[in-house]
């Protein structure tokens, strides 16, 4: 167990060939496109003649260790200085039936994945019977060695970091997700100093059919629940687990230990002790609701919506956040530019730092009321109507354009695309890195074919050959580095990239955005 170093992945294992566009993928796609929308796919899974490679330089740094092997750090190859990250390699080719499932069903549910509490895939290759996962690099260590460094937390910082880790399994469960590997170890801090957690490592993590109970034993058996030991379980399982996390983090021991087979008796009973000299001091409310989450009856547990609803957790000391003008001023220019331009934004949004995301994260949480992981029209107007007084119809404008995959959902990255620009900087980085997803090929421009093969036919409503030309400022049916930047900045063709994207930056945090015509708009009042 490093400390920084189990990192956004203990990755286990693929997969049946899947025919996507008369091209096999190890991976089922159409299954994930139906969760995540195209841009969020396509623009992230890559297969020959594109290779990790050429997008990125792995170093001789080992994070950490899983079953299949070392992840390593990595770094952008034309930015060896820049932002970190994890990467995993897998090997798919010649392996066991069993082990090519495992990986499937990881690596579809980690391309869903999409929340501020849960660690970010950036990109993931398909090349030489491998597997080549790029991920958010944790370095702020594991919640377990946070643990080990405190003995136990204050009860206020116990209730805000379970706060944090209900919210990352309210949203898998939410969107059909069972973790079924929840520890102390699977929650890491996103940066040294931090407090901000992110659930990690879907190895064990499985897309789940309600009507359906989970037979297969998998997790950690410190933390397992009683139902799965008898192998007939429900998404209820993650709460057991959640419930161990919270008694340790409070009374700074584990509910079971000693032996394999002493573990397993006294979990299958629910037999634990709180001892009274370190439970006497959590308070009445602290301890009904570790009870609440370690209940034998999975029917009398806690589900992660009736956790987050707890007196414990919604009475827990914390700042509430207000929304500004800022966040609705970036809103409704996304809302009233071109298809393309929003297309490409949130391309841009699946390759923003940490530090970016950071900026604008809390934002998105705050809106997010029912804690589900998304943002739902309702919740669009409760802003944007009740406190900006932005006029129904133009919220509805608003809300069509940010769901991406017409779930009736506005999901994180949804909402960090109409953030690009106007509250996070539209650098260079960012145009080269949406640019490099469309040019499929590195053919060095952006052809019909590039965007038929990212986003189909059409894209919302649109066909490929209008969203070309949108770009396409030198009418020679293809788009350059330059026209894009061009295009995106709103700056003369001849104009050095870095340096319009600079100016642009600028112009737009003085302004609302941009509009469809490219015009600079007037912020909110």
């Amino acid at each position: 167990m490093g400390n920084n170093g189990s990192q956004a992945a203990r990755q286990k294992s693929p997969t049946k060939p899947v025919t996507r566009e008369s091209r096999e993928s190890v991976t089922d796609l159409d299954k994930v496109e139906k969760k995540s929308g195209r841009i969020a796919v396509s623009g992230r899974y890559h297969r020959p003649p594109k290779v990790m490679s050429q997008d990125y330089s792995v170093l001789d740094t080992t994070l950490g260790s899983g079953l299949n092997g070392e992840v390593k750090m990595a770094v952008q190859k034309d930015k060896p200085a820049g932002q970190k990250y994890a990467m995993k390699a897998f090997k798919f080719a010649n392996i066991g039936d069993d082990k090519k499932s495992l990986l499937e069903s990881e690596v579809e549910v980690f391309l869903c994945m999409d929340h501020p509490h849960v660690t970010r895939l950036y990109d993931v290759y398909e090349e030489d019977g491998f597997l080549y996962l790029i991920m958010e690099c944790m370095e702020g260590g594991e919640l377990f060695d946070r643990v080990i460094e405190l003995k136990k937390f204050q009860e206020k910082n116990a209730a805000e970091a379970v706060y944090q880790m209900l919210l990352a399994v309210n949203y898998i469960h939410s969107h059909g997700i069972v973790h079924r590997d929840l520890k102390l170890e699977n929650f890491l801090y996103d940066r040294k100093g931090s407090n901000h957690l992110k659930l990690i490592d879907f190895g064990f993590s499985k897309m789940w059919d309600p009507n359906v109970k989970m037979q297969a034993s998998c997790g950690t058996l410190s933390y397992v629940a009683p139902e799965v030991l008898q192998k007939s379980y429900t998404s209820k399982c993650d709460l057991w687990s959640l419930g161990v996390i919270t008694f340790i983090v409070l009374a700074g021991y584990m509910p079971f230990s000693g032996t394999d087979a002493q573990q397993t008796r006294n979990i299958a009973a629910g037999n634990f002790k709180m001892k009274p000299e370190r439970w006497d001091k959590v308070s009445a409310e602290g301890r009904e609701f570790t009870l609440g989450l370690m209940q034998r009856d999975p029917a009398k547990r806690l589900s992660a919506e009736q956790a987050l609803a707890h007196t414990w957790i919604k009475d827990r000391d914390h700042t509430k956040y207000e929304i500004d003008h800022g966040v609705a001023d970036a809103l409704r220019a996304f809302g009233q530019t071109t298809k393309f331009r929003r297309c490409c934004m949130e391309m841009m949004a699946w390759s923003l730092s940490n530090e970016e995301r950071a900026q604008v994260r809390q934002a998105f949480i705050a809106m997010d009321e029912n804690k589900k992981g998304t943002i739902t029209l309702l919740e669009l107007k409760n802003v944007l109507q009740d406190k900006f007084h932005v006029p129904n119809d133009e919220v509805q404008s608003i809300f069509q354009a940010l769901d991406q995959n017409h779930d009736d959902e506005i999901h994180y990255s949804d909402f960090l695309a109409a953030m690009v620009g106007a509250r996070i900087n539209m650098h260079e980085d960012h145009l080269k890195s949406a640019f490099r997803k469309f040019d499929v090929d590195n053919s060095g421009y952006i052809t019909k074919e590039n965007l038929r093969e990212v986003l189909g036919e059409t894209y919302e409503g649109e066909t490929v050959d209008s969203l070309l030309a949108e770009a396409d400022l030198l009418q020679d049916g293809r788009i350059s580095y330059q026209e894009f930047v061009s295009y995106l900045t709103g700056q003369a063709l001849e104009g050095h990239a870095d340096a319009a994207a600079k100016i642009v930056d600028k112009e737009l945090k003085k302004s609302g955005g941009v509009n469809s015509r490219g015009k600079l708009m007037p912020k909110l009042r």
